[in-house]
């Protein structure tokens, strides 16, 4: 070996680790889902129950409440979270800007009152409200772009 390599010994591992771990089993989720910009929520909730049940949940230990708009999601998942049915909440919905002036008002609100409910209850709250600036945007961080891509190149071959 030349004298100028130097070799190093892994570092040691971390004694006071905490780490999740992507199993679901055993456990119930709520997932509130808004009705409004349902093109992409729907592929949002379609992708949430997806993974749940790739990390393995039951169809049954899953319930779904749907809102009309991402305004409506926190109060949802508050009174989801205190019947202490569910292990855990996915929140989903999309706010777009547009030409209204009460964008950055309703995802203040949105986003506090998420946060509020995870605090208050106890119980986790995910964050899967889309705010973006335009539908494409929303299309894009939905997954729906690269769908579309997908399933374009299925039907050349």
């Amino acid at each position: 070996m030349p004298k100028s390599m130097k070799i190093e010994k892994p570092q040691a591992a971390p004694r006071n680790v905490v780490e999740g771990k992507l199993d679901a089993s055993g456990h119930k989720f709520g997932i509130v889902v808004s009705r409004f910009n349902s093109f992409i929520t729907e592929r949002l909730l379609a992708s949430a129950v997806d993974a749940l049940r790739r990390t393995g949940a039951k169809d049954d230990d899953i319930s779904i409440v749907r809102v009309p708009g991402s305004f409506e999601i926190p109060s949802a998942a508050r009174a989801l979270a205190e019947t202490g049915a569910v292990s855990a909440i996915i929140c989903l919905g999309c706010l777009l800007r547009g030409e209204t002036s009460n964008y950055e008002q309703i995802c203040a609100e949105v986003t506090r009152g998420i946060g509020q409910s995870a605090q208050e209850t106890g119980v986790p709250h995910s964050f899967g409200v889309l705010t973006c600036d335009t539908l494409e945007q929303a299309i894009d961080r939905a997954g729906l772009k690269a769908a579309t891509r997908a399933s374009k190149s299925l039907w050349r071959r």
